[in-house]
C-alpha cells in the first residue's frame, strides 16, 4: 500500500511486521511459512507475533494522533518481557542496547524501540490514519504531521470523501 522508502535502523523491523496484514483484504503473510520467515516464526509462533504487531499498530496509532484499532495488550507489557543488555565496542567505546538472546522477534523488537527512542526516530513511525489501511509508515515530513502510508491512495481517497460530503 505504500510508496513510502522503508523506516531507518532497526524501525525496519517494526514497520514491516506491523505491515504483514493488509486489513482491506484480510490477507496476513503470518500465515504463510513464506511470510513468517523473514521474523524467524514458525507456526507455533504466529500468535504472539500477532499480538505484538497489533500492540505495535496500536502505538504507531497514538503517535499520529489517534485511539488504538481494537482493545489490544499493551505494548510496554509485552516489551518488558524481553531481556535487553548493554554492549559496548571495545574498539570505539560506542555502547547499544541489543536483545539479550537474538533469536525471539519480540527481543529484537524491543532492542529497536529502544534504539529508535534513543535516536529520536521512534514517534515518526506512525499508522495510517484510513480505518481500512492502518498501514506503518516513516514519516519523513519536515513537520512530522503525515497522515497517510500514501497520498496517492489513503490521502486521496481521504479528500475526495472530505470533497464529496461538502
Amino acid at each position: 500500500m505504500n510508496e513510502r522508502s522503508a523506516a531507518p535502523g532497526g524501525l525496519a523491523l517494526v514497520e514491516s511486521l506491523v505491515n504483514t496484514v493488509d486489513l482491506e483484504s484480510g490477507s496476513d503473510a503470518l500465515d504463510t511459512a513464506q511470510g513468517r520467515a523473514p521474523f524467524g516464526l514458525g507456526a507455533g509462533e504466529v500468535e504472539e507475533a500477532r499480538e505484538l504487531r497489533e500492540s505495535l499498530r496500536a502505538a504507531l496509532l497514538a503517535h499520529a494522533g489517534h485511539p488504538p484499532h481494537r482493545a489490544v495488550t499493551p505494548l510496554g507489557e509485552l516489551l518488558a518481557r524481553a531481556p535487553l543488555v548493554v554492549t559496548v565496542d571495545e574498539r570505539d567505546g560506542t555502547a547499544a542496547l541489543a536483545p539479550a538472546d537474538r533469536g525471539p522477534l519480540l527481543s529484537r523488537v524491543a532492542a529497536a524501540v529502544a534504539g529508535a527512542l534513543v535516536e529520536g526516530t521512534w514517534a515518526r513511525l506512525k499508522a495510517c490514519e484510513a480505518v481500512t489501511c492502518h498501514w506503518a509508515y516513516y514519516d519523513r515530513s519536515p513537520a512530522g504531521r503525515g497522515r497517510w502510508c500514501s497520498m496517492q491512495v489513503c490521502g486521496a481517497r481521504a479528500k475526495m470523501r472530505r470533497y464529496r460530503a461538502k
